[in-house]
């Protein structure tokens, strides 16, 4: 990998404003059935989308969120708000419905820009206020992929549900990453070197597991307080071009112009000797995470090996990308983006026995 320390080149990456929405087959759907993500919803996405117009959602300066508020007849919000606590029954307690008698839904909104044009849903508890957030989604083949490998090879969890063709995620808390370098990543009290660490090990697992496009504002930040120090960890939350695009770099943050900060405080306050310490360090990590879960990452394999998630002309781009950045021509034999993941984490195993 070139140093995260000593070498910095940003580029305008390109990314596929374009990519289909891959449907969840029947064989995917037995693996979320085998491991408890399929589930059977009192509305789908087809209910929520089923509106007429929307109003823009403006934050406190008056800048257009990219958020809309949809409008439903009197009736079909009665119906939609009641199945949405439902929803969240489901995603936060297998269906307890006792934890949302005290909640309400306090607003829906829509985004027409992302790929899978999520419904985010604002849930509020009346007895003290406490509110949460969770989205529904279009399902989409490869972004649900995404979530599993997020959730096997990751140090983070996630939670979601799917049902046909409807998604249903969790929201990740978190301060959002171009926020944080903006405005809180030379807080004095934040070791920054702790920071650079962060970054490297999350541009590491990027490479591996092929989770593109992870711009500043597609992480999110989460900090930490310990007994002497903040821990820091950077959490990928948009997982629509896991594995799609040919261009190896659009799996690498430290190319995105938008991550210039943070490449910035790896070259000031990291040496390439500790850029390798770190990568080494989320290896051994992945290794140890891979072999704990050994069947259910073959089970991912031999299902998504079995589906068109992105184009031949990408694979080919990216196996012949990741011969050249590895030195390996064995990349060169990959018939999928599945084979070249595969590949990544078998390297990583010799890697770490090494």
């Amino acid at each position: 990998m070139n140093s995260l320390s000593h070498h910095v080149e940003m580029e305008d990456v390109k990314i596929s404003r374009k990519k289909p929405v891959y449907p969840v087959t029947t064989a995917l759907q037995k693996y979320l059935r085998s491991y408890q993500r399929d589930v059977r919803m009192p509305i789908g996405y087809g209910d929520l989308i089923d509106f007429h117009e929307t109003i823009p959602v403006i934050d406190k300066n008056g800048k257009d969120t990219l958020w809309e508020t949809p409008l439903y007849s009197p009736h079909a919000q009665e119906n939609l708000y009641n199945g949405l606590k439902i929803l969240y029954a489901q995603l936060k307690a297998s269906g307890n419905i006792r934890i949302v008698e005290h909640k309400y839904i306090d607003r829906i909104e829509y985004c027409a820009f992302g790929n899978t044009h999520p419904f985010r849903i604002r849930i509020v508890n009346r007895l003290n206020d406490v509110y949460d957030y969770f989205y529904v989604k279009q399902a989409d083949a490869s972004r649900i992929y995404g979530l599993e490998l997020e959730q096997i090879i990751s140090p983070n969890q996630v939670n979601y549900l799917v049902d046909g063709q409807t998604l249903m995620e969790e929201h990740i808390v978190g301060i959002p990453g171009d926020v944080f370098a903006k405005s809180l990543m030379h807080n004095p009290d934040y070791n920054p070197k702790r920071i650079a660490k962060e970054f490297v090990k999350f541009n590491e697992r990027c490479i591996i597991t092929l989770l593109g496009d992870m711009r500043a504002y597609n992480f999110v930040m989460q900090i930490t307080p310990d007994f002497d120090d903040f821990q820091f960890r950077i959490r990928g939350i948009d997982f629509d071009q896991q594995f799609y695009e040919g261009n190896p770099k659009v799996y690498m943050p430290q190319f995105f112009k938008d991550n210039l900060p943070y490449v910035q405080l790896c070259m000031e306050h990291l040496t390439d000797r500790t850029v390798l310490q770190y990568q080494q360090e989320e290896r051994s990590s992945i290794v140890h995470r891979v072999r704990s879960e050994r069947h259910r990452i073959a089970a991912l394999r031999d299902v998504s090996n079995t589906e068109e998630l992105s184009t031949q002309a990408n694979v080919k781009q990216l196996r012949e990308g990741y011969a050249r950045y590895y030195k390996n021509n064995h990349y060169l034999t990959c018939r999928t983006m599945t084979d070249i993941i595969e590949l990544n984490v078998k390297n990583v195993i010799r890697q770490v026995k090494s």
